[in-house]
């Protein structure tokens, strides 16, 4: 039973919520700080948890069901990454909705359903069985829907929140019917066992239908390409609901693909459609992002590049890479949100800048050449031989991002400050990759299994990948040059409507119509 103290942490979260339905809806000072106590109280359960999977080890709890249906959590690495993730960000995000809502007349019910959100993605990243895995999942979806409408009288509120239980209700169907094909398969619904099971090579060939669900239910929830439209328009949701969204639901794709890391192992083709979608929304999401004005428009279409590279990164089957890119993500995305409305006030009261060095084509070169010694040399010192081939190809990609960093310290207008800065940013970037990449590999090495060796798919689909990334950091870093160009105006007008892909989407569904009003929050939890 020592296993099954995580639980306690989605329980006080959903007590929280209950109290604060009861509560007024105007000013709820109680239930404000209920949830605050409640989520903080959270974070002390998951460190104890800590120390529990220290001395004991990992586990799952005991069971309650039979068959297939049996309910139970389950304590790893993992599990415990994630629970300390969601539950600091959450009390964050609890502790900012409180002041930044301060007079809203629903206040109260708001802070019920962001609780409840809480303690369901709790629920969700510890489970020990299909079915609290499903149970997680779907509530996490439909409980989070309720404050995305938090102003239902907004059609673009009500369009994306529609839009997104569209897509979400096909995303639980499919993993519903992976997850029923696991239980078959194996005989067993406790995760555990089928991970087990999974690692041996049994279950095929159901265990590979399996993986390409749980690869569309990843897709669908990750806000990949062509289905990326509900997540970039979710701007009417007040900004503790879009930090909410954007650092921790939308992640859950990722946990999925990593706690079924075994299972995707064994269907190499599901891999490779990973890659290919993953890597393309990356591109697409970046390029795009480029064109937004709005800061929290921008901030959404980056959130779609980071999803993407996450899902690249489980394709390639770097697990503990794209787990450690899940924390990194929400941290920084999370704060991002909740200081953008003071971050837009401290950029207009700056003094405008004079002109911006502008990198020709011999400094862009210049510094594709000076990113790939950085790389070598610091790889080098860190040693190539441990890390697996996707793991290199990865950190080429991401090289590619430091180079246009540093073609901006490169250019002939450039002070020697801005060109020392930028280069000592690249060494520490590069040095980060090598280091983090040892240490959660190290840190994973029980936990989740090595990338296979590749075959002649994924090396065509590695260099695919680096050779796009290569030509989009290139374009991007002579864009200046070209900006002005009245081709590039047209082009920029298309990538600001991103390509009219979600216009089509739209068409798709059927279009949307606001004849009858949506329902607002129930009487019952008003007041």
């Amino acid at each position: 039973m020592i296993h099954a103290l995580p639980l306690l942490a989605p329980l006080l979260l959903a007590a929280a919520s209950l109290y604060a339905f009861r509560s007024p809806g105007l000013r709820p000072r109680g239930a404000i700080r209920a949830a605050e106590v409640a989520a903080l109280s959270s974070i002390i359960v998951i460190t104890a948890s800590g120390f529990v999977l220290g001395l004991y080890g990992a586990g799952t709890s005991a069971t309650i069901g039979l068959g297939y249906f049996t309910l139970s959590v389950r304590l790893d690495l993992v599990s415990l990454v994630m629970l300390a993730l969601v539950s600091f960000i959450g009390w964050v995000v609890l502790r900012f909705a409180g002041t930044f809502l301060d007079g809203e007349a629903r206040q109260g019910a708001f802070t019920g359903w962001m609780t409840a959100t809480l303690a369901a993605v709790l629920l969700l990243v510890q489970a020990g069985s299909l079915l609290v895995l499903i149970i997680g999942w779907v509530g996490a979806s439909l409980l989070l829907h309720r404050p995305l409408l938090f102003y239902p009288a907004r059609p673009a509120a009500r369009r994306a929140a529609r839009k997104k239980f569209i897509v979400s209700r096909i995303g639980d169907a499919a993993l519903i019917f992976g997850a029923a094909l696991l239980a078959i398969s194996f005989g067993t619904g406790d995760i555990a066992t089928i991970l087990a099971a999974a690692r041996e090579g049994r279950g095929l060939p159901l265990t590979v239908c399996a993986a390409a669900c749980f690869a569309l239910a990843a897709l669908l929830k990750s806000a990949q390409f062509p289905t990326h439209g509900w997540l970039t328009e979710m701007m009417e949701a007040p900004t503790p609901v879009s930090a909410l969204l954007h650092a921790g639901v939308v992640n859950a794709g990722g946990f999925l693909l990593i706690r079924f890391a075994d299972v995707m192992l064994q269907a190499p083709g599901v891999l490779a459609v990973l890659v290919m979608v993953g890597g393309f929304t990356a591109l697409f999401g970046c390029v795009v992002m480029l064109t937004q004005p709005a800061v929290k428009t921008s901030l959404a279409w980056s959130t779609v590049a980071q999803m993407g590279f996450m899902i690249l990164q489980c394709g390639l089957a770097l697990f503990p890479i794209a787990l450690l890119h899940i924390v990194a993500h929400s941290l920084y995305k999370a704060h991002a949100f909740l200081a953008s409305g003071s971050a837009v006030e401290r950029v207009a009261s700056l003094r405008r800048p004079g002109p911006v060095a502008i990198p020709n084509a011999r400094a862009v070169g210049r510094a594709f050449l000076l990113a790939l010694i950085i790389y070598a040399a610091i790889g080098f010192l860190f040693g190539f031989g441990p890390m697996p081939v996707q793991a290199l190809a990865l950190g080429a990609m991401l090289i590619f991002g430091v180079a246009y960093l540093i073609a901006q310290g490169l250019a002939d207008e450039a002070p020697w400050a801005l060109t020392g800065r930028t280069s000592l940013y690249s060494i520490s970037a590069a040095t980060a990759y090598f280091g983090l990449h040892r240490v959660s590999d190290m840190l994973m090495h029980d936990v989740l299994p090595p990338p296979p060796s590749p075959g002649p798919l994924e090396w065509t689909l590695m260099l695919l990948a680096v050779v796009s990334f290569g030509a989009v950091a290139v374009a991007q870093s002579l864009f200046p040059l070209w900006a002005y160009h009245p081709a590039a105006a047209g082009l920029r007008v298309h990538l600001a409507n991103g390509l009219y892909v979600n216009a089509l989407f739209d068409r798709l569904l059927g279009g949307w119509s606001f004849d009858r009003p949506v329902a607002s929050i129930p009487a019952s939890v008003k007041e």
